[in-house]
């Protein structure tokens, strides 16, 4: 799970940069669920730059039928509210807790031990770089890959001018890039002798 900034489509570069911006700019969230292993995009919510990304996990998840062995995010994603949902889904969650975070239920408490607290101390024992590599939290940057190739493909740019037609023209990309996905892949089978 990763979002992404896409600009609204506006004045030109060079006249803002020349005479200054008559408005502020703007943006719109991408937020997606990519799958590690197909690269397609399994999810897409589209949002206006002031909401965060733990905001929206439960309606990435919701949009995901099949069942998620591990979901890796980036700090962003990192409260206990994402941590319930995925764990509600089965999932194992991959999020490198912040740099001041605090273990909520220690050792000598009854319950079984909040994933957060796990991932927590996880790092703290063998270093954040190290817990990176052992989580497999590396394969995050799949759907940044995603995303670049969305952006490259379409450009970075909406073309739309409202809210509800900006987010249909980013899942009309989405699906289309999904295609292309689909229609590049060999079909890969065992030659017998």
């Amino acid at each position: 799970m990763d979002s992404t900034g896409v600009k609204v489509y506006g004045e030109g570069e060079w006249k803002v940069r020349t005479h200054g911006s008559a408005k502020r700019r703007t943006w719109r969230k991408l937020h997606l669920g990519v799958d590690e292993g197909t690269g397609e995009i399994l999810a897409a919510v589209v949002t206006t730059n002031d909401v965060a990304d733990c905001e929206v996990l439960t309606d990435l998840l919701e949009q995901i039928e099949h069942p998620i062995d591990q979901l890796s995010g980036d700090g962003g994603y990192d409260t206990f509210d994402c941590y319930d949902a995925i764990a509600s889904r089965g999932a194992k969650a991959t999020i490198p807790p912040r740099s001041n975070a605090k273990i909520q239920q220690h050792g000598n408490c009854k319950a079984p031990p909040h994933p957060r607290d796990e991932n927590l101390r996880a790092c703290r024992q063998v270093g954040r770089k190290q817990w990176k590599q052992e989580s497999g939290y590396h394969r995050r940057s799949l759907s940044e890959t995603a995303m670049f190739r969305l952006k490259i493909i379409f450009g970075g740019k909406l073309r739309r001018r409202f809210f509800d037609n900006q987010a249909v023209e980013l899942f009309l990309q989405c699906a289309a890039l999904n295609r292309m996905i689909q229609l590049g892949k060999p079909d890969s089978y065992k030659l017998e002798h």
